[in-house]
């Protein structure tokens, strides 16, 4: 098994040809907190208060996508956000979506 790396210190870069296999998949989902593998898709729902709290959730998600330029589909409801990654160039996941998600979640720890 490959030693872990630290996907918050990571930047996406552009990726073509083929999306990770299965255990490559598993492995780095070892490393990011609640996500789900779900077919082509990396997948977790965060829960807030309130309408507030979301919205400033997804401002900062938005900047974390715009710098790493990978931006995830969202489903936003009032205490809640569910937050879908994938890498359309390469029809499935690549590692800039388990990097994006552990930046995410760091947005949570601060």
């Amino acid at each position: 098994m490959k030693t872990p790396v630290d996907l918050v210190k990571r930047h996406c870069k552009p990726r073509k040809g083929k999306p990770l296999n299965d255990e490559e998949a598993e492995q780095l989902l070892a490393q990011v907190d609640g996500w789900q593998h779900e077919g082509a898709s990396l997948t977790k729902t965060f829960r807030f208060k309130n309408y507030y709290e979301t919205m400033a959730f997804i401002n900062a998600a938005a900047l974390v996508s715009h710098r790493e330029d990978h931006h995830p589909d969202l489903l936003v409801l009032y205490n809640r956000c569910m937050m879908t990654y994938s890498t359309h160039s390469v029809g499935g996941l690549s590692e800039n979506d388990f990097i994006c998600a552990a930046k995410i979640d760091a947005l949570l720890a601060l």
